[in-house]
């Protein structure tokens, strides 16, 4: 626990549903996503948006899966927009046609994030298992004809951060006025592949100039944010910003979470919005409670002096690299198990993959889902 006054999050994370028409290796989806209960339903989302703006959230995500997938979408937006929140959409585009896209701005939809999954069709539809690239552009113009602010959305990893220049042209070209160029983080389906999905450094590194070279030349036409892997870090990210400080995110069967992977954390009951209310679950539950602050941690993270910057790191990444949830995040390098992740990058460039690239799919989340499947 932590002495500090109770924070307020800011930001509450609607996971509508895990149903999704795409495959992606590097989801951030659990694994296990086909295990999963039922979904909330129309009123019981609704009655979690009242008590997140109630608690004193701004912010609102509707993510999944495909948000899309979801036909009571509309309702949901018109329903935050009553309540005051600022809503963003969070879409593979499959689904947003233009009835939709109308219905959706007259609900009151503030907000698009938009993903692609490469600049070119061919890596687009193959790390996607779907045909969906010329569709995306579709749905890219369909979103600035009316007139909504769009970020496009590009997680970057081994297979395409070769192409992170012409990814910055795909988003000139689209009228993108933001690009989040998110390194794959390895947690999910992207822990599990993760040998196809870490950079070497020297793509990386190649990444980086061409992102300085666009952001030189574009100046403020558009935004490009690039965050790189945690593993070519020498300090740890925030988890969320801070764990149960910012983000409260809700699953699609209820289950309410701190960050999206913290269900892989063992020793930790996670809340339900079915039988608890979300100010209950900020403030009381364990599972909030328990990484929240500093009073947890232990040496080397206790005494550091940069404590209060990054919280100790991860909690999901410090337990998938090391086994105890407890851990400095050995991305630091003040961390006694730092040499880990050194010798992970160290070893990725002569890294020779035992099993095929594994796709998000229902068929293997029950296969991979059943055990802790370590990265190879």
């Amino acid at each position: 626990m932590n002495s500090a006054p109770d924070p307020i999050p800011l930001w509450l994370v609607a996971e509508l549903t895990y149903t999704c028409p795409l495959h992606c290796p590097f989801c951030s989806n659990p694994v296990d996503f086909a295990q999963r209960g039922t979904e909330l339903t129309t009123e019981q989302w609704q009655r979690v948006l009242r008590e997140g703006r109630e608690l004193g959230a701004v912010q609102l995500g509707f993510t999944g899966g495909e948000p899309l997938s979801r036909p009571d979408l509309e309702t949901l937006v018109a329903h935050a927009r009553q309540l005051g929140y600022y809503t963003n959409l969070i879409t593979s585009g499959v689904g947003l046609n233009e009835r939709r896209i109308k219905a959706l701005r007259d609900a009151g939809l503030d907000h698009i994030q938009l993903s692609f999954q490469d600049s070119t069709r061919e890596l687009n539809d193959f790390l996607s298992s779907t045909r969906t690239f010329e569709l995306k552009r579709r749905t890219a113009s369909l979103i600035k004809a009316y007139g909504f602010p769009m970020v496009m959305n590009c997680v970057i990893h081994r297979l395409n951060i070769d192409h992170v220049a012409r990814i910055i042209e795909l988003a000139e070209e689209i009228g993108a006025e933001y690009l989040e160029l998110a390194n794959t983080q390895f947690y999910g389906w992207a822990f599990l592949n993760r040998a196809h999905l870490l950079p070497t450094r020297a793509q990386l590194e190649r990444a980086e100039s061409a992102v300085a070279a666009a952001r030189a030349r574009l100046g403020d036409r558009l935004r490009i944010f690039h965050v790189i892997s945690d593993y070519y870090e020498n300090r740890p990210k925030r988890c969320q910003n801070g764990w149960g400080t910012t983000f409260i995110i809700v699953n699609p069967d209820g289950t309410a979470l701190p960050c999206h992977a913290a269900r892989v954390l063992p020793g930790l009951t996670f809340p339900s919005v079915r039988d608890s209310s979300l100010r209950d679950i900020w403030l009381q539950s364990d599972a909030f409670n328990r990484y929240r602050g500093t009073d947890w941690m232990a040496a080397p993270c206790r005494d550091c002096p940069e404590r209060e910057k990054d919280l100790g790191g991860c909690r999901c990444q410090a337990y998938l690299l090391t086994g105890d949830v407890t851990a400095t995040d050995p991305v630091c390098d003040k961390s006694p198990l730092h040499e880990r992740v050194l010798d992970i990058v160290a070893r990725t460039p002569q890294i020779q993959p035992s099993r095929p690239l594994v796709f998000r799919a229902p068929d293997n989340s029950q296969r991979f889902g059943t055990t802790a499947a370590a990265a190879e």
